[in-house]
């Protein structure tokens, strides 16, 4: 008779309760869960992602480390909740977002490691295009046109900068300094990809090429308007379209895992930003809705429902999900060093556990005058200077650990409250339920 799991006969095998696999690749860990039909957590998996730094400012994650986490990951979560893989019944994957790279379409090799989100080496081009006459004439030019037609998209325009964050000018970057990128792209035959792309086309060995609308949005190089990639900034950098992926509904099969990896074919459900994951996962599904996030850096979602706005003050719009007919909108703000700066601050020895650092902010009466600015990738909205660097303000000789660590914890919260302030300001809709979560 055959078998099936752990030995029991087939006809039980296939009565089995099936699970969903959800993976989570953060920018600090790389996360599996397990979750049964009552969306209960089974088990859980983690390891530590250490990021590439090759020279100052640069941050590289390499991506065959990258997928060998992955696979392990996942085998782990699997294996710690006693299920074998044939009871997985989909997958979910959620990435960070903007964090990129470029691939050989026939080999499907690398050209380069993913460049981070967190990568500085654009902040001078940045600058130098925000500052250009290039970008003043479009922003003329869209005012103009949001003058005569009121569109939303025109004020969008007339207001848009480019960011460090974003993955438009560092894949600018890329064609202007890797001559095999370039010379895959006019042989058509360079692909680019975030997380989500790079990891669907290995799954698929290279069956699946694709990503979502909330990945897509998130790069800087995808029109939210149109829900297309743009080909006008394209053209103004120089990138061909022909490198862009197919973009697909949040949640929709994506085809499945080759079972030549973990021995079955795992559908693939779902692919998702992070941010857009962890704000559809607090339930902000009203306009209004707020979803606040503290884990390498702050991210303030709010849901703005059907519409887009053209909120200024640093904020930027992003599709939240699409599922279905259903186009769920964002307006995010954040701050790039929450974790970050916390783990800098353990790293110098201030304090051995994070546990410790309640205690020690109140042992003192208040930070006596000392002021933490939380920036070493610079500082977002509302300010938005890339070049802004992390510093103590207002040392004496009486300052101890503990005032450090106090003014510290206080930098995030005054970070959290100039980012309120900000949307209070910039946003048309008033802001509802408030959910928190820390990572």
């Amino acid at each position: 008779m055959p078998r099936g799991l752990r030995g029991e006969p087939a006809a039980a095998a296939a009565a089995a309760p099936a699970y969903v696999a959800s993976v989570d690749v953060g920018s600090t860990g790389l996360k599996c869960r397990i979750y049964d039909a009552a969306a209960a957590v089974r088990s859980a998996s983690y390891q530590e992602i250490k990021p590439l730094h090759p020279r100052p400012g640069w941050v590289e994650l390499d991506p065959e480390v990258l997928w060998t986490q992955f696979t392990d990951v996942l085998k782990e979560a699997v294996q710690g909740a006693g299920l074998r893989m044939n009871q997985i019944a989909g997958l979910g994957i959620s990435t960070q977002r903007a964090t990129f790279i470029t691939w050989d379409k026939k080999t499907g090799k690398p050209f380069h490691n993913f460049i981070s989100w967190q990568d500085l080496r654009t902040a001078e081009l940045v600058s130098s295009w925000n500052r250009g006459l290039m970008l003043k004439v479009l922003h003329i030019i869209f005012t103009m046109l949001h003058f005569l037609t009121r569109s939303t998209r025109y004020l969008a325009a007339s207001l848009f900068t480019f960011s460090t964050h974003h993955s438009s000018l560092k894949l600018s970057w890329i064609f202007q300094n890797i001559t095999e990128v370039h010379q895959a792209a006019k042989e058509n035959n360079c692909c680019f990809g975030t997380i989500d792309t790079w990891l669907l086309y290995k799954l698929t060995k290279g069956s699946v090429y694709a990503t979502d609308y909330s990945n897509a949005s998130s790069t800087g190089l995808f029109d939210p308007f149109t829900r297309s990639w743009s080909s006008g900034f394209c053209k103004l950098l120089s990138i061909p379209m022909s490198i862009y992926p197919p973009v697909k509904d949040t949640s929709c099969s994506f085809g499945s895992v080759d079972p030549e990896i973990f021995g079955v074919p795992i559908p693939i459900m779902a692919l998702v930003a992070d941010q857009q994951s962890a704000t559809f996962g607090e339930c902000c599904f009203h306009p209004g809705d707020v979803k606040l996030t503290m884990g390498t850096g702050t991210f303030w979602n709010v849901n703005t429902g059907s519409q887009l706005h053209a909120p200024r003050g640093g904020l930027y719009s992003l599709i939240g999900w699409k599922i279905g007919k259903e186009v769920v909108y964002l307006t995010e703000g954040n701050g790039s060093d929450t974790g970050s700066t916390i783990k800098w601050a353990q790293g110098l020895d201030l304090f051995t556990s994070v546990e410790d650092t309640s205690k020690m902010a109140r042992s003192v009466v208040d930070s006596e005058g000392v002021c933490f600015v939380p920036s070493f990738r610079g500082l977002q909205a509302s300010v938005s200077d890339p070049y802004l660097c992390a510093s103590f303000v207002g040392l004496k000789t009486s300052t101890t650990r503990n005032h450090l660590v106090r003014a510290i914890l206080e930098s995030i919260a005054f970070r959290n409250k100039q980012l309120y302030d900000t949307f209070l300001k910039e946003l048309q809709i008033p802001l509802r339920n408030i959910r928190w979560r820390s990572q």
